[in-house]
């Protein structure tokens, strides 16, 4: 049998990168496992978005009446909201700052860490006006997810092999980061609430594994090669499966039976469907209500120290706020008591984690881009796969926030923010337009000049 063969794809379905910014994308997501054994992930997430934003704006200002269609630069207003709404996340972190007398060495730190972390909400979604072709990132994640499948059994087996779980830090980690987790090259990590491995790959913790499964998974679904899109889903249930995340397992789901049926809530049948619903609502309610409250039950008791923490986590950060800092917040994070294992203070809630640190500027700043893009993309699914795309990563995105802080992982999953941004353009096709046409044009001189005498 001959293995090459096997991962070729067929010469119709092939795709490469067109201009510089398909291949600072391309080459930024196929190399994940390249870049995550030096220690590079991180780094990368933090200087690709700022390199986008100069191609968007040397593109920008080169434009002119000439520039093809498909090439122009335009930042649609829901871009222009998140750009907003990351400012005043920056604004929020001064004040902070300030209200509670940090020094100028502490706020430019600070800023810094915007710059890596809220700064991507803003900035990939803003890289999707550029000239990138969607199905670029179907086909690299698919490839991402391929490798995950093939490598896996080689992480898995380091610990029944017992293997050490960490094999190094990356010397890059002396650039800054969140802590030293985002360097390492770990083989598999060991769950301190039941003693029994878990798997993180390329990301910093395990549930954040289950993350980006979530948002290559809808890539991958729209990937036309049917070969690299088994293998892909194949990746993607593995990655949920071996980081053993509840809130991976049950975003698969939830996040796809929403989508199908927002992005058809216009059409005559899901009306028939919801109206149905909203008729036996009076029967169905109470089963459903139980059903979610034996559900949520079953969910805290999978593993009961994690939801504990999260919840005394969670109670701290809504006590502090609202007596110590409701407008800006306190600014930075702070390491909580023993009963939490000393875990900053509301970490694994993004929402928690903005009333403390950033108040309820913060936690606005967020939450109004949100609300927008949920109901700009929402009407724009019902005529546009690729606003469907984007309405796809915005409620994976959304659900995450109830499990991870977004700004400390923005370097993992910025594909789902490009994929809103390329939501919100809702580029009509005038390249493929545009070639059909000048066929067209020269079928017919070939036709017209056998037809002359």
């Amino acid at each position: 049998m001959n293995i090459a063969k096997i991962f070729q794809t067929p010469e119709h379905l092939r795709i490469t990168p067109e201009n510089l910014e398909e291949k600072l994308v391309w080459y930024a997501i196929v190399g994940t496992f390249a870049i995550y054994f030096i220690g590079g992930l991180y780094v990368l997430g933090a200087v690709l978005p700022w390199l986008l934003l100069g191609c968007l704006c040397l593109r920008w200002w080169c434009q002119n009446p000439n520039t093809p269609l498909w090439e122009r630069i335009r930042v649609p207003v829901g871009v222009w909201i998140w750009i907003g709404g990351m400012m005043l996340m920056q604004l929020s972190l001064i004040m902070g700052h300030l209200d509670y007398y940090l020094d100028m060495g502490q706020i430019i730190k600070s800023s810094i860490g915007w710059a890596k972390g809220w700064a991507l909400l803003a900035l990939f979604p803003m890289a999707g006006c550029l000239p990138i072709r969607p199905k670029l990132l179907y086909r690299a994640a698919a490839l991402v997810c391929t490798m995950v499948f093939l490598f896996s059994p080689i992480f898995i087996a380091a610990y029944y092999v017992k293997l050490p779980e960490k094999l190094f830090i990356s010397p890059l980690q002396a650039i800054g980061g969140p802590g030293p987790e985002f360097f390492e090259f770990r083989l598999y990590e060991i769950d301190p609430g039941d003693n029994t491995p878990r798997w993180r790959l390329f990301t910093p913790w395990a549930p954040a594994l289950g993350f980006v499964a979530n948002i290559y998974f809808f890539m991958i679904l729209r990937e036309p090669c049917k070969k690299w899109k088994y293998l892909g889903i194949a990746g993607c249930i593995m990655m949920c499966q071996i980081s053993k995340s509840r809130l991976a397992l049950l975003c698969l789901p939830v996040v796809w039976i929403l989508v199908e049926l927002l992005s058809r809530i216009s059409r005559a049948l899901s009306l028939m469907i919801t109206g149905a619903i909203a008729s036996t609502g009076g029967v169905t309610l109470p089963m459903l209500s139980e059903g979610l409250e034996k559900f949520s039950e079953q969910f805290t008791a999978a593993r009961k120290d994690s939801s504990r923490v999260r919840a005394a986590l969670g109670r701290i950060a809504i006590e502090r706020w609202q007596n110590e800092a409701p407008i800006w917040g306190h600014g930075i994070v702070e390491s909580g008591p023993h009963m939490v294992e000393y875990m900053p203070i509301g970490s694994h809630h993004t929402w928690y984690g903005l009333l403390f640190v950033k108040g309820i500027v913060g936690f606005g700043a967020l939450a109004i881009p949100i609300i927008y893009s949920f109901i700009d993309l929402l009407i724009k699914s019902q005529r546009s796969d690729t606003a469907k795309l984007g309405l796809t990563m915005l409620l994976v995105i959304f659900l995450y926030t109830f499990g991870e802080n977004l700004e400390i992982l923005a370097y993992l999953y910025w594909p789902g923010l490009l994929g809103i941004g390329m939501g919100f353009l809702e580029r009509p096709l005038e390249k493929p337009i545009e070639a059909i046409a000048q066929n067209t044009n020269k079928t017919t001189n070939i036709n017209t000049e056998e037809l002359t005498p």
